[in-house]
């Protein structure tokens, strides 16, 4: 069966580049303060005006691994964080105050959440509809729109069978030559 786009072989090429390095970064950067343990994750208070990656590493100031970033949560001018722990650390074990790090690669700056401001200029061109059943968008109705199409109710933008029997063009002089 084709399913266009090259189907199941081959796929869409792999990652290419120089292998991702792993372990401690070289240098680490604050980026939040133990609040509390809940349900096994580590729940800290961002200190840091950049906002995590999901899944970057989390360390100790001397760079020893204590989880992966889970969750974001909270307003942007007032950021916490969960960290799901690595096998063997107990979120319990942390006391309020205690800092956590980040290496700098993992970080986003918080322009990246804010709206982007209007542009100001001319608008650009909007593209004109096309009329009849040429082209609607992607799956849309088959058939001329006055000749009631092949399934799918009339003017729906999908192509498919409705629920209901009908073939499309009901109501319409020009049915399928059916007499409908």
């Amino acid at each position: 069966m084709n399913r266009g786009r090259g189907g199941f072989r081959g796929g869409r090429g792999g990652r290419s580049g120089p292998p991702v390095p792993q372990g401690p970064p070289d240098k680490v950067f604050e980026m939040g303060e133990f609040v509390h343990a809940c349900e096994g994750d580590i729940v800290c208070k961002s200190i840091n005006e950049k906002i995590p990656y999901f899944n970057a590493p989390i360390f100790l100031e001397n760079k020893t691994q204590v989880g992966k970033v889970d969750e974001i949560l909270g307003p942007l001018n007032e950021v916490f964080f969960t960290v799901k722990p690595s096998e063997g650390v107990q979120a319990t074990s942390f006391k309020e105050g205690d800092k956590f790090y980040i290496a700098g690669d993992k970080l986003l700056p918080l322009e990246r959440f804010l709206p982007k401001p209007k542009a100001v200029g001319p608008k650009p061109p909007k593209k004109k509809s096309s009329r009849g059943g040429a082209f609607a968008g992607r799956g849309g109705a088959r058939g001329g729109s006055f000749r009631g199409g092949r399934g799918g109710a009339r003017g729906s933008s999908r192509g498919g069978f409705s629920r209901g029997g009908s073939r499309g063009g009901r109501g319409s002089f020009r049915g399928r030559g059916r007499g409908f």
